[in-house]
Order: structure tokens, then C-alpha cells, then sequence
């Protein structure tokens, strides 16, 4: 069965800890870890402390490539993609995120590829490149990406596919999964509404189901050839009013993808359960999120 996890970026910028709690009380099978200045998430013994806890392995490190993040790890992209797989390999995590190069990184972005083949090897992780977008400023395309935001046009062994920097990017997500065909090995569960060709600016990471990409056949065509890679969900939750909502958001994307995989919906484990949340101290049945949903529905 295909694991489903859940990255920490769900629930940014709360505490790691609280992250992982959500994601148990949520019922997930592992958790994501994206590396940000938050230095819990940089420490491997206290990430297997939680992990323990929890009950939940880590699934996936995601390397500190974000512009928030430029000074995590120093500034050299290749000690920030090594000290994630060093990262992964303590923790147990068998695979790292990252992203191509900006396009400033020139000498970074002339041997990535040899640097991702040669990180895999070394910390024996798959380090899976995630598919990007175009940036607009003012109108107007700008290359941010070297040698491009699409990883299908690389040579890498490993990709990432991300449904919400498709559907900026004006791509169709299940013709990319084709390209990627068998590289795909990390597919980051989320939702867009348009491209930027559409007006759309802003990288939305919706709940499945909420966009227009196409998640469902998606995660049917994973689930019909076996796959053997992971899903982890990257939703924006920062909407949620009360934690109760956040933590139906996050239980909502999960059974969307036990569906659409076709395993049985999720059996949430701890639901009701009074360990160190104020807004859950409640037993609550799953309650529609009907600000959220298309049309109020």
C-alpha cells in the first residue's frame, strides 16, 4: 500500500512538535520534514525523539531551498542538499526534496545534476527534484530557474511532482506524471486553481479536490501500476480558524488520497483524544469547512 504523509509545511510556522501531533491525531503514515530556520527541525535526535512519541517515522527530509530559508545551513546550495540527505540517513528518511538551482547559483546550476546523482550515492537517499514554475514580475517572465523550473528536461534519476507548481506553471499533472514516468518517486499532495498565463500568482497548495489539477486520476494511475513511492501532503491550512478546522482540513486531504489510492478511509487514530490541545479537547464530527469549499459547498 502507498504511505501517505504529511510534510510540516501543513501547519507552518507552528512547532515541529505540534506538527507531529497533528499529523497523528490526523492518522497519517509518516511525516515530511521541511528543513527551515526552525532549528527543531534541523536536529535529528530531537526529530527521532518525536518521531518515537508519535508513533510516526519520518518519511522524506525536504531540503532549505526556499528564499525564507537562504541562510539555513550556510549559503553553499550543495552543503544545504548534503546536510539534508546527512539529515535523512540519521533520521531514516529514505528520500530528500529539492529544487533546481536559481538561476544566480551559476556554479551550483552547472554541476546540480552531478551533486544530486552524487548526494544520492553517497547517503544512499533518493534525492527527488521537484518540479517548479515560472516567476512573473510586473507582467513579465522571469527566468528564476537553471537550467529550468520543469525536471523532466533534466537528467536526474529521482523527481518530485507537485500539483500546485503544475497548475502555475499551465501544466497538466497527470501528463507530467507520464513524462516523469518511472523517475517519479515523490508526489507532494496539494491543489491549484490557474496558471500565471490565467492571472494566478500566487503557489496556492489547496486541498485535493479544490483546484482544477487533475489529483484523483493522479493518484488512481499511481495506485494502478504499483507504485512504490511516496505521497506526502503539502497543504496550506493558514486559513483555519480554529485548530479543530485545521486538523479537519488535514484529515480531509488524507482521505482523498486513501480513495483515490484505494485503500480504505483512514481510521483517525486519536480522535477525541485530550493530549495538549486546547482547541481539541472536544470529541467533533467532521465538520464541513464550507468557507473552504468550492461554491460553499
Amino acid at each position: 500500500m502507498i504511505r501517505v504523509g504529511m510534510s510540516t509545511s501543513c501547519a507552518y510556522p507552528l512547532a515541529t512538535e505540534h506538527t507531529f501531533r497533528l499529523a497523528r491525531l490526523a492518522g497519517y503514515d509518516g511525516v515530511e520534514i521541511m528543513v527551515t530556520n526552525d532549528e527543531g527541525t534541523q536536529d535529528a535526535d530531537a526529530l527521532l525523539a518525536l518521531s518515537a512519541k508519535c508513533e510516526l517515522p519520518i518519511m522524506s527530509i525536504h531540503a532549505p531551498v526556499l528564499l525564507l530559508t537562504h541562510f539555513v545551513w550556510g549559503r553553499d546550495p550543495q552543503v544545504k542538499l548534503e546536510k539534508s540527505a546527512e539529515l535523512a540517513r540519521a533520521v531514516g528518511a529514505t528520500s530528500v526534496v529539492v529544487h533546481p538551482p536559481f538561476r544566480w547559483q551559476a556554479t551550483y546550476a552547472q554541476d546540480f545534476l552531478r551533486i544530486v546523482r552524487q548526494t544520492a550515492g553517497t547517503y544512499g537517499v533518493e534525492v527527488a527534484v521537484e518540479n517548479m514554475f515560472p516567476w512573473s514580475v510586473r507582467g513579465r517572465s522571469l527566468k528564476a530557474y537553471s537550467p529550468g523550473y520543469d525536471p523532466t528536461l533534466m537528467d536526474c534519476d529521482s523527481m518530485t511532482l507537485d500539483f500546485s507548481h503544475a497548475s502555475l506553471a499551465g501544466r497538466d499533472s497527470l501528463e507530467l506524471a507520464l513524462e516523469m514516468g518511472s523517475r517519479l518517486r515523490h508526489v507532494h499532495l496539494c491543489d491549484g486553481s490557474g496558471s500565471q498565463d490565467e492571472g494566478q500568482i500566487f503557489d496556492e497548495h489547496l486541498l485535493p479536490g479544490y483546484g482544477t489539477e487533475p489529483v484523483a486520476e493522479v493518484l488512481e494511475h499511481l495506485a494502478a501500476q504499483n507504485w512504490t513511492g511516496q505521497v506526502v501532503a503539502e497543504v496550506n491550512t493558514r486559513k483555519a480558524r480554529t485548530e479543530q478546522e485545521r486538523l479537519n482540513m488535514l484529515r480531509e486531504t488524507l482521505d482523498f488520497a486513501k480513495a483515490k489510492l484505494g485503500a480504505e478511509s483512514t481510521v483517525h487514530r486519536g480522535r477525541g483524544s485530550t493530549v495538549g490541545y486546547p482547541g481539541l479537547l472536544r470529541r467533533a464530527g467532521r465538520r464541513a469547512i464550507t468557507a473552504l469549499r468550492p461554491n460553499g459547498r
